[in-house]
């Protein structure tokens, strides 16, 4: 799934410069560090934890690794070539900020992409996925690019090999997104006051956090099982057969 997501960020120079946001351990910079120099990259994360973890591994050594908020990046604008987020957007409190955040670090002419799951189709799924986190419509997606103010926005399916058919389950499948930056400078789109969303959207109700947490914790199993059954059900059937 990285390597067919990586393809659409369309890295053919290896002197480009990269953000990778929400990085991580560095998983996808592996992938990225096959196509850019690794001193022309920029994984940021909000946890120092994460981010330990891919300051051991070989290939990322002459990264620049640094902690930092995809809702508050601390990049000029028109600062980068290629801008990558995946697995993280679900994580944002705010996504349409955290877009917007990517217009503006992108050079004109250079291209974001977001790499994440979406929302699934099968009812019992739902239900499990609103206990979880933010699982995102596609339509979601392309909407954010738009308000940000990318153009040539593509958005197209993304899941793991062992996994074929229609979307019954949901959750299995994500979507790579990529949008081109049009102009320089900052997004058409006015911030929402971080002030003002933590009013809107955060309790700070600690028995509401345990709560949620143990939700979430539900949600995360049922979808292993799901992805556990899914490939069980791979290695049984027939690969031409729609499971």
């Amino acid at each position: 799934m990285r390597e067919e997501a990586i393809q659409a960020l369309d890295l053919n120079d290896r002197n480009m410069v990269v953000v990778d946001v929400g990085g991580g351990t560095g998983f996808t910079t592996l992938g990225v560090v096959k196509h850019v120099d690794g001193k022309n990259i920029t994984i940021l994360d909000y946890s120092p934890h994460q981010l330990a973890k891919a300051k051991q591994k070989e290939p990322l050594k002459d990264c620049t690794i640094i902690e930092g908020d995809a809702e508050n990046l601390p990049f000029p604008s028109d600062f980068a070539d290629r801008y990558v987020s995946a697995g993280s957007v679900q994580y944002w409190p705010d996504p349409q900020r955290g877009i917007r955040e990517a217009y503006r670090v992108v050079k004109r002419g250079g291209k974001a992409c977001i790499i994440g799951p979406v929302y699934p189709t099968y009812w019992v799924s739902c239900y499990f996925a609103d206990m979880w986190m933010l699982f995102p419509k596609e339509e979601d997606y392309i909407e954010w690019f738009r308000k940000a103010g990318f153009q040539d926005i593509k958005l197209r399916n993304i899941g793991p090999k062992w996994y074929r058919g229609a979307r019954h389950y949901g959750l299995i499948a994500g979507c790579c997104v990529t949008g081109v930056k049009p102009l320089s400078g900052d997004s058409p789109l006015q911030p929402v006051q971080v002030e003002d969303f933590m009013k809107k959207h955060v309790n700070g109700n600690q028995f509401q956090f345990l709560w949620g947490f143990t939700l979430g914790w539900i949600g995360a199993s049922y979808f292993m099982l799901v992805s556990i059954y899914m490939w069980i059900k791979d290695k049984i059937f027939p690969s031409d057969m729609q499971i």
